[in-house]
């Protein structure tokens, strides 16, 4: 499923754009290969010319001992190592600086995001779309093993975004979020250091009026390890970053969108 697109859209060529995963992992030892396990075979199935940016993020476990020994497997995989201090969102910044490809995939260590839908993705891309974002709330979508607590908190807060920046896009928290790489360079620098650079990246590509589908996506709870993600913690830097994004549509929108349109040419 994609909303129906108000503007004109360019197709490309299957199978054409180099497909970059982005994938940060801390402590993540015992999710990490299955992740990669499921995914690579997929995408050499569809053809899909890709590379995958493992950055381990500061992990106290095996994690970097592990993506070494799959990146000698396979040669698709580059391995990051994020320097201190460690963070999803400083993870995520180490990946992107190390990505070739024309087209940017975030995705989770843990599993919980299923390879078709990274295919999906990559397939509106095809379409002519800048940016794809992923939906766990969509009629088709299929979600399991969310904690009670942090989905309502999610529900919560997604709402409120819709209504603070005007958008039909309803999970713009979720990190499983696909990217053209010139979206990427027009967002950065980016500067959100933890889980709040979800919505910096989404937010960011919104009020500059990229091409964006949402598509309904499975999303499975992690079967190992606990989340990262703290409320509490998260809370504060999830508001600074929802501010500052709103405050800059609300005040110097026809500054961004100058600078939008001057790297487009």
């Amino acid at each position: 499923m994609a909303f129906k697109a108000e503007f004109d859209l360019q197709p490309v060529p299957k199978n054409t754009l180099l497909y970059s995963i982005v994938i940060p992992a801390h402590n993540e030892e015992n999710n990490i290969s299955y992740t990669i396990e499921e995914l690579i075979p997929e995408l050499r199935n569809e053809k899909i010319p890709f590379e995958v940016i493992i950055v381990n993020d500061n992990s106290t476990d095996n994690t970097l001992q592990v993506i070494k020994e799959l990146s000698q497997k396979c040669p698709e995989i580059v391995v990051v190592d994020n320097p201190l201090p460690g963070g999803l969102g400083r993870a995520i910044r180490s990946g992107l600086k190390n990505i070739k490809g024309d087209v940017v995939a975030i995705v989770m260590a843990d599993r919980s995001d299923d390879p078709k839908d990274i295919v999906r993705c990559y397939r509106k891309i095809e379409e002519g779309y800048d940016c794809v974002f992923g939906s766990r709330f969509r009629k088709e979508s299929v979600v399991t093993h969310y904690p009670k607590i942090k989905l309502i908190a999610n529900r919560v807060v997604n709402k409120f975004l819709q209504i603070l920046f005007l958008t039909r896009f309803n999970d713009l928290t979720n990190a499983f979020k696909v990217y053209r790489r010139h979206v990427i360079e027009n967002i950065s620098p980016l500067q959100a250091a933890h889980f709040n650079i979800t919505i910096e990246m989404s937010l960011s590509a919104l009020i500059r009026k990229y091409k964006i589908a949402e598509i309904p996506i499975a999303w499975y709870g992690r079967t190992w390890g606990q989340s990262k993600l703290k409320l509490r913690e998260m809370g504060r830097r999830y508001l600074c970053t929802m501010l500052m994004i709103w405050f800059e549509r609300l005040l110097i929108l026809d500054d961004i969108m100058k600078e939008k349109d001057h790297s487009s040419r």
